[in-house]
């Protein structure tokens, strides 16, 4: 199952904002917290935004690449993702990740 996504620049703060679409049609926001890197492939942190506000809960997805565009897929090896959740929350706790204050 794969994801196209589509970068969307009419939001005037620096985070990306990108539409997945699931199986059923239905359109989510999402902010790209943090692309990382993990047994050299890389992986996008979203964050899923509900009526402008942005959820706690991040989602992580492999960032591949399919006819020269990347596409966003789930993953679906737990294996792999616990590799990247623990990856992205060691980073976190490495650089006290500063939340902008003036929001």
């Amino acid at each position: 199952m794969s994801h196209d996504h589509e970068h969307d620049h009419e939001h005037e703060h620096d985070d990306d904002v990108i539409v997945l679409t699931d199986e059923e049609g239905n359109e989510h926001e999402f902010t790209i917290v943090q692309v990382i890197t993990v047994d050299e492939k890389d992986y996008a942190v979203l964050l899923p935004i509900h009526d402008g506000e942005e959820d706690e809960e991040a989602v992580i997805m492999r960032i591949d690449e399919e006819n020269g565009e990347e596409v966003l897929v789930e993953i679906e090896s737990e294996e792999e993702f616990e590799r990247v959740a623990d990856a992205w929350e060691e980073m976190l706790d490495d650089e006290e990740f500063e939340e902008e204050s003036e929001k």
